[in-house]
């Protein structure tokens, strides 16, 4: 009697059919992502509109969408030092339909800061690329007597307490420059936050409030028109915009320098294929002269790192300023 191979033969044709089928369905999941963007993109930004890290985003975003072929929308949702905003997109389906153009040393120092930070850069996002860096400064109202660095720091301690000082938000790095200045010359005030250098900024202009530490790029227009009167940069270098004036470590503090880095990211979960494509065409746009150009014109410094990069840089920052607040005893519930 022959061999009965029916069951070989079907066993054969089974697997044939088992592995058309799972290429099949790999296909198709695969195909959302291989074909993303089909909608508009939106772009949170957690800060409101007018501030450095809002103009730095509207300055990516439409290169971007035009490389993608799709807008990508700036939705601003300011507060809480940034967590609003943040939350928002760590909530957000990892679809590559919403991204978080981030301040990365702010949401840094406000989740060393706050208590019970809701959600960090670390845990529920994957990072896309790093963007650059945009220096931050003291500036002051003009009516105040000081002219540099010794000067303010003299007039502020005559006024014993009785000041009031802004910053963009409880928990940005605004609010901790200015504590850690504060802690270092041996002075107190009244810390005014703000939701952003747009609402803070007219307040100093009008007198209510002394000083403030505060973006080049949101400043300067202000610095120009004689509204404010810069004093210092609370960066490593001048700004090439203002080269006159010096830096805190030149002009007698050392030591008080921050790199104030601004990255791309998406919620945890997104495909590594839309990871790829966003910094393959954030890369292009940074790398591009006019754009560099254009960028320098409002004191930001473009500066590309891929996403294994921006994810050590991330962890660097938040270990570095954890330690900084720690240090300082500073906390916010």
């Amino acid at each position: 009697m022959k061999p009965f191979n029916k069951p070989l033969s079907f066993s054969l044709n089974l697997g044939l059919a088992l592995s058309l089928a799972i290429g099949l369905v790999g296909s198709v999941l695969g195909a959302p992502d291989q074909d993303w963007p089909k909608k508009p993109i939106v772009a949170v930004v957690a800060f409101p509109a007018g501030g450095s890290t809002d103009s730095f985003a509207r300055a990516i975003a439409a290169p971007l969408g035009e490389a993608l072929g799709q807008s990508v929308i700036i939705e601003n949702k300011p507060g809480a030092g940034g967590m609003i905003g943040l939350s928002a997109v760590a909530r957000a389906a990892p679809d590559g339909y919403t991204i978080h153009i981030s301040g990365l040393t702010n949401q840094a120092i406000a989740s060393a800061l706050f208590t019970n930070a809701p959600t960090d850069l670390r845990t529920n996002f994957v990072p896309v690329a790093l963007i650059g860096t945009v220096p931050h400064l003291i500036v002051i109202n003009p009516s105040v007597p000081a002219k540099n660095l010794p000067e303010l720091i003299a007039f502020i301690k005559s006024k014993n307490g009785q000041f009031n000082y802004a910053s963009q938000g409880n928990g940005s790095l605004s609010h901790l420059e200015a504590e850690l200045f504060m802690q270092r010359i041996g002075a107190k005030g009244t810390h005014i936050p703000y939701k952003g250098s747009s609402f803070a900024l007219p307040d100093l202009i009008a007198g209510n409030t002394l000083m403030m530490f505060d973006s080049v790029t949101a400043s300067l227009p202000h610095i120009q028109s004689g509204k404010l009167r810069p004093i210092a940069i609370a960066a490593t270098e001048r700004s090439p915009l203002l080269p006159n004036v010096p830096t805190m470590g030149q002009d007698g503090m050392k030591q008080f320098d921050v790199e104030n880095y601004y990255a791309v990211y998406a919620p945890k979960g997104t495909s590594p294929i839309i990871v790829a494509k966003l910094e393959k065409e954030i890369r292009k746009i940074l790398t591009n002269p006019d754009f560099k150009a254009r960028m320098a014109n409002q004191g930001i410094q473009p500066q590309f790192a891929n996403s294994e990069k921006l994810g050590q840089l991330t962890t660097a920052e938040f270990s570095k300023w954890e330690k900084i607040v720690k240090s300082a005893n500073i906390k916010i519930d």
